[in-house]
């Protein structure tokens, strides 16, 4: 039996005190929502190591690669709707990760953060962000925002 090796935190019971919410524009084609997600996705693993649930294992034993152990919402706005979430987070002091349209055109991550660099906060193109934090932040944060459909 192949033993699933994860460089994670100590497994913990899931943090359901807290919320993720991914928040897309809703102009963006499918194929770039997907894409935004799954960035926005490792951005929140990557900085919030005690959301990651423990390894999977099916029936026969076969391990599979650990999720976050709590809910992830995903929603969809406007521009202008996005830009007022951004501001939110921002006043609330919760560091979100971003996705900005520059970000399609970059093939590696050296270039993404040389593009985000580039820009003031409020120059930045967003087409993404995603935020986790307390529960009750997180939901002053995406107040009034549709859930993606």
């Amino acid at each position: 039996m192949t033993e699933l090796m994860i460089d994670t935190p100590a497994m913990r019971p899931p943090s359901h005190h807290t919320k993720i919410a991914v928040v897309l524009l809703d102009a963006l084609p499918t194929w770039q929502k997907l894409n935004v997600t799954a960035f926005l996705a490792s951005g929140i693993a990557a900085t919030a190591g005690e959301s990651i649930g423990a390894p999977y294992r099916d029936a026969d034993g076969t391990p599979y690669a650990p999720m976050f152990g709590q809910p992830v919402l995903v929603f969809e706005a406007d521009a202008t709707r996005l830009t007022r979430t951004f501001d939110r987070a921002q006043r609330r002091g919760v560091v979100p990760a971003i996705f900005t349209a520059a970000l399609f055109g970059t093939g590696n991550d050296d270039d993404n953060r040389a593009e985000v660099a580039a820009r003031r906060r409020a120059d930045l193109d967003l087409v993404g962000l995603a935020v986790r934090a307390d529960r009750k932040t997180v939901d002053k944060i995406v107040d009034g925002l549709p859930l993606h459909h």
